[in-house]
């Protein structure tokens, strides 16, 4: 039996018992035999950040949930350059001296890497404009990412803004130009799965592919309302994986 001090990775954000992260990294370490533990951090606020840091000297990452996405930032040190463009941060990694004492915390989005890597198979001369559906810092990263596949952009939420579109906006015209249907909420996810986006579901055709970011339930109600439709359907675990795949190489990675 060993007493060498496992490493620590985590989860912070609110509502974690459902999340995936926990089970696929501890499965990980156990099966590649990597000497690491990941634990979900329940916050309340992001101010309790810096006192989980000193709690946990061993900590050397963190994946950032909602809601601190973009809450998170300004406790950071540094952001890399996808992260500062698109505003939101989902892996914080611990850059420590030879030491192992923490020198800073540097901010990164997996997010974007990994749903652009995910939908882009699935990308047709068709689909070639996007709505997206939410405002918050998942819809940030997927906007950065489909722009960078030069689709078209276009962020819907419940309140007009210069730089959203309402739901109750949106016409029979804007949702065939758009042939990609992001959802960026958390509607629907597990235990409120009886829950959707106000989308108008009844302008999608067989040209659509709606991707839900959601990935518990399998078939969420957008999915299921917009299969029903006749478009493609796609949930959020491929992207998942991805991001926890990249995540890791952040952490493990020298600068």
């Amino acid at each position: 039996m060993t007493n060498e001090i496992k490493t620590i990775y985590g989860l912070i954000g609110q509502g974690l018992s459902h999340s995936f992260s926990k089970d696929y990294f501890n499965s990980k370490f156990a099966g590649e035999e990597i000497n690491a533990t990941y634990i979900n951090f329940e916050l309340e606020d992001i101010n309790q950040l810096m006192e989980l840091v000193s709690e946990y000297p061993d900590l050397n990452g963190l994946n950032v949930t909602s809601p601190f996405k973009v809450d998170v930032i300004p406790f950071l040190g540094s952001l890399d350059d996808a992260a500062k463009a698109i505003g939101a941060v989902n892996v914080i990694k611990f850059i420590k001296d030879d030491h192992g004492e923490l020198k800073s915390l540097r901010g990164y989005n997996s997010d974007a890497p990994a749903f652009k890597k995910s939908i882009e198979p699935l990308l047709t001369p068709q689909r070639r404009s996007a709505l997206i559906l939410g405002s918050g810092g998942a819809a940030k990263a997927v906007k950065y990412a489909l722009e960078e596949l030069g689709i078209e952009t276009n962020i819907v939420s419940r309140q007009k803004s210069a730089s959203t579109i309402a739901y109750e906006e949106l016409t029979k015209a804007m949702v065939n130009n758009s042939k990609i249907v992001v959802n960026a909420t958390p509607l629907g996810k597990y235990p409120n799965v009886d829950q959707c986006p106000d989308f108008p579901f009844r302008f999608l055709g067989k040209e659509h592919l709606c991707y839900d970011l959601l990935y518990n339930p399998d078939e969420t109600l957008f999915m299921q309302k917009s299969k029903a439709a006749g478009a493609t359907v796609k949930n959020g675990l491929e992207m998942l994986l991805l991001q926890a795949f990249i995540s890791y190489e952040i952490w493990n990675n020298p600068e």
